[in-house]
């Protein structure tokens, strides 16, 4: 499928999705805590998400059934929420789409509960300061494989593993479009950056072996190893040469 360029309308109808998605990260961050369950968080989301007139880009999608994923310790992604109680210790990835006005935007973060230990804390700064260092890489004229490579060098440079099963995206009218955006690759490989790109750039980053497998509920995703995993995502959009975090609380620009 041909890649689809938005305008600085599109962007803008884009950053106000990203906007809702921002405001249920804030709420959901505050709300992590030892003892609280991932269906509330989920219950927390759908609120914020109605009283934007928005809806949840990921309830009912190939039969999804939540707002949220919420993703706990070894799970990678696409976690279900429901009556798991959060505990002291634990981390927990949350993932939000948000649709609104025709657009979707698309985010992650992981986040400790209570105290946790120093490899967790190390693997959750690693994700996030990984997509940071890809985003600076995607420069218009180059390749999304220039970014990849970024990525996957700074993630394996600090004893973490980079998943490969799973990659981001573009998104827009769909929250799935071309191009796929890996966390891997080789420098001058994969598509050409173009002025008009929103994209879903999302690390997902493990303690251990970076090979997954799918649990028999088709969804959620775990580490073949048992070690922790941690995902961090914006939608990015590239415009006159600029890099713009759509799906922050306040305007970044790079």
């Amino acid at each position: 499928m041909p890649i689809l360029l938005k305008t600085e309308a599109d962007i803008a109808k884009m950053r106000a999705s990203g906007r809702v998605v921002a405001d249920v990260h804030a709420r959901l961050r505050e709300l992590i805590q030892p003892g609280v369950t991932t269906a509330e968080l989920d219950q927390a989301a759908v609120e914020i998400i109605a009283a934007a007139g928005g809806a949840a880009s990921f309830l009912g999608y190939y039969g999804y059934p939540a707002s949220i994923c919420a993703s706990i310790n070894d799970v990678v992604v696409h976690g279900i929420p429901g009556p798991t109680v959060l505990r002291d210790g634990d981390i927990i990835s949350i993932d939000v789409g948000v649709v609104l006005n025709g657009f979707h935007a698309d985010a992650a973060f992981t986040q400790a509960v209570g105290e946790i230990d120093a490899e967790s804390q190390r693997l959750i700064e690693v994700t996030e300061a990984a997509f940071w260092r890809g985003v600076e890489a995607l420069t218009p004229g180059g390749r999304l494989g220039d970014m990849a490579a970024v990525i996957q060098r700074f993630v394996e440079g600090e004893g973490f593993g980079v998943v490969r099963d799973f990659a981001g995206h573009g998104v827009g009218r769909s929250m799935h479009e071309d191009p796929s955006v890996p966390n891997w690759g080789k420098p001058g490989t994969g598509s050409v950056v173009r002025n008009g790109m929103t994209l879903a750039i999302e690390p997902m980053v493990t303690t251990g072996s970076p090979e997954v497998r799918q649990l028999d509920d088709g969804w959620t995703v775990v580490t073949q190893d048992g070690g922790r995993a941690a995902h961090y995502e914006h939608t990015v959009a590239v415009s006159d040469g600029k890099r713009l975090i759509l799906t922050a609380l306040d305007e970044v620009v790079i």
